[in-house]
């Protein structure tokens, strides 16, 4: 390990790190010398990843939570703290969609099924909202420290299909403006929160709804290429410089705002 990591030193949680960018999270805050806490409900997933972090020389520990969960959490942020002794950032990366909220283009708009929706808003944005409550207790703590919230290109456009998806990310949106100045009213430069704004990246939750079987594009993948300029979906590699930057005191003057990282999609009109 190097002595000039940009997050040499500090502690740093990601929900959801047993997800496809969740590893991308965990692996890329590990280079960048911190220790990670890796949380998910996958326990085999989450010590794997923990363990080749620790092959590497890295700092690593597995932590088997569900966000929703609030006894969890703390038991998982316990866990944590009497490892290392403090917490420096959190990214609030669990979330995702389900099958019985995505709203199909056959379907009556009328008849939504609510309890699905409702399930979507309870994982994405109170899967956010809680983590923060019980690890941002940690951080302040500590005394510094930055948390991440992961948002979505859908929270600021009509992206067909994942009503509650949208919601709850434009809700995320919302909550990090508000909780940000508050942090700021309260701790001034010292806690910080802002959000990353992923475009369209291949996880096992969306790939059969772009790609065929073959590699080729399904017709919603081919509608969602036309409109990113780059004419490609994105690597989850591509997020990590952003995630470090916010996670880093390079960005201490960056509060409440996010960082958009689509290939272009939201900027191109489509014509």
């Amino acid at each position: 390990m190097q002595n000039d990591l940009p997050l040499k030193d500090k502690v740093i949680i990601v929900t959801g790190g047993t997800g496809v960018l969740g590893e991308a999270f965990v692996q890329a805050i590990a280079r960048a010398g911190a220790a990670v806490g890796i949380l998910g409900r996958n326990e085999r997933v989450a010590e794997e990843r923990a363990g080749l972090i620790i092959d590497r020389g890295g700092k690593a520990i597995p932590l088997v939570a569900d966000v929703t969960d609030e006894q969890q959490l703390i038991a998982a942020r316990d866990k944590v703290l009497a490892a290392w002794g403090k917490i420096d950032g959190l990214v609030n990366a669990a979330g995702g969609n389900m099958p019985e909220a995505v709203i199909q283009p056959d379907q009556d708009i009328f008849k939504l099924n609510m309890a699905a929706l409702q399930q979507v808003m309870q994982l994405n944005l109170f899967g956010t909202l809680l983590p923060t409550q019980v690890f941002g207790e940690a951080i302040k703590n500590t005394g510094t420290g930055s948390i991440v919230n992961i948002s979505s290109v859908t929270s600021g456009l009509a992206v067909t299909r994942v009503l509650g998806y949208s919601l709850a990310k434009a809700a995320i949106e919302s909550y990090t403006k508000w909780f940000a100045v508050e942090l700021a009213k309260r701790y001034n430069d010292r806690i910080r929160m802002n959000t990353l704004i992923p475009g369209f990246f291949l996880t096992s939750q969306n790939k059969t709804l772009l790609t065929q079987p073959d590699g080729s594009l399904t017709g919603r993948g081919e509608l969602i290429i036309n409109k990113t300029p780059f004419k490609r979906f994105g690597n989850p590699d591509e997020l990590t410089g952003s995630l470090v930057f916010l996670l880093s005191d390079a960005s201490r003057f960056v509060t409440g705002t996010g960082i958009t990282v689509d290939g272009g999609f939201t900027a191109f009109s489509g014509v």
